[in-house]
């Protein structure tokens, strides 16, 4: 490690660093000493020579530095190693006979900013966002072969932030057998096939795992409409929850297509379903008022910060719509996946909807992440699943 370059920060820019931000904008350098190419590592210093970390730096991205660790890295081979084994020894223990697919690595909430990494039983789905994750490729590839002896590695490198970071979308074999078109998996007893080669995110919803297995108990003898159902995983589950009808609307024919065939597999085919293929916002202004329990689970509607404004309206016209749907005693479950959205906002937008529709709320949960999803307390911009289950009065 040496000749490694110097981040110089600004005089009081330190601070967030300091209480561990993994995060430097370029805005907050206030010089760099040293020649840098993008992914090579660096370490940053305050204005005063004090020594602040060791990472990646990235001269063309606004995330000029993204933090390794707070010490000068002897072996960045045994960081990585290490940090990967200490992700995976909390999932492995929590998942054992429940689930063999989950999240193995997830970026800064594991303090390997830029990787994340998937298990869809044998096979591992690997995902890099940064050129300094990029460079790791081979020491990655290497550590997962030794130590989780995976069927195949895959690679699903088509995030739009590795053009931030001057990277090209990169999707393809890395390890081991060709992957399959689908892969089946077990969650909580249900049963799903996976395509990850061309499925949302890495192949399939997983942070949903567990906000999935909670409605079960709420199910029972309940009419369900599952708005944004995509696969129809909240489907299978509210099935295996015993209720008594279901209502599936997504954009997509092929999603429902999938929702179907998850139903079948999961031997819930005489249960009482009908697929509506439409906008969720336009199929719900025409639906009857006599729903149990609604599942809204759109896609992000804040990509940037600019969209705060039209994503806070979008949430509050679907839950507005889900409202009027629903009987007395209803239940909504309702999420944002838009980190630009924060759970206060959301909760906000709900209750505007809620007033506006003229009903009576009350919130019986509130939801979010599951464990192999972690997030970094200093770094509050990786939580962005919030979910909120709601009773009408």
């Amino acid at each position: 490690m040496s000749h490694v370059p110097r981040i110089i920060l600004k005089q009081g820019r330190e601070k967030p660093l300091l209480r561990g931000h993994p995060w430097v904008f370029s805005g907050a350098v206030a010089k760099i000493e040293g020649d840098i190419s993008p992914g090579d590592m660096g370490e940053v210093y305050s204005t005063d020579g004090e020594f602040l970390g060791t990472g990646y730096v990235n001269l063309h991205s606004q995330i000029i530095f993204r933090l390794l660790g707070k010490e000068k890295l002897r072996s960045l081979d045994e960081l990585v190693r290490r940090r990967i084994s200490q992700a995976a020894s909390l999932r492995e223990d929590w998942f054992r006979d429940k689930t063999n697919a989950y999240r193995l690595v997830n970026g800064e909430g594991d303090f390997l900013p830029g990787l994340v990494l998937d298990r869809y039983g044998e096979t591992l789905v690997l995902q890099i966002s940064t050129a300094g994750t990029e460079r790791l490729k081979p020491i990655l590839i290497d550590t997962l072969v030794r130590d989780f002896h995976p069927r195949t590695i895959f690679e699903r490198s088509d995030v739009p932030t590795r053009k931030e970071e001057g990277l090209p979308e990169t999707v393809g074999h890395l390890y081991g057998k060709e992957v399959t078109d689908q892969i089946e998996i077990e969650e909580y007893g249900c049963r799903f096939r996976v395509d990850v080669k061309k499925g949302q995110k890495t192949g399939f919803y997983l942070d949903q795992r567990e906000n999935r297995f909670s409605i079960r108990e709420h199910c029972a003898g309940k009419k369900i409409l599952d708005c944004f159902c995509y696969t129809g995983a909240f489907s299978v589950h509210a099935g295996m929850g015993k209720t008594s009808e279901i209502t599936l609307v997504d954009s997509s024919k092929d999603a429902l297509e999938e929702s179907k065939l998850h139903l079948e597999l999961n031997s819930l085919s005489p249960l009482r379903h009908e697929e509506i293929q439409g906008d969720a916002f336009d199929v719900m202004r025409v639906l009857s008022a006599d729903y149990d329990l609604i599942i809204l689970d759109p896609p992000p509607f804040a990509k940037k910060k600019s969209h705060i404004l039209s994503a806070s309206r979008g949430y509050k016209d679907l839950n507005l719509h889900a409202f009027r749907l629903l009987k007395e005693d209803g239940l909504l479950l309702t999420f944002c996946c838009s980190h630009h959205i924060s759970p206060d906002l959301f909760q906000k937008i709900v209750f505007s909807a809620a007033v506006d529709a003229g009903k009576n709320i009350q919130v019986l949960a509130r939801l979010g992440h599951p464990l192999d999803h972690p997030v970094n307390l200093s770094h509050p911009e990786g939580e962005y699943l919030k979910g909120l289950l709601c009773r009408v009065l």
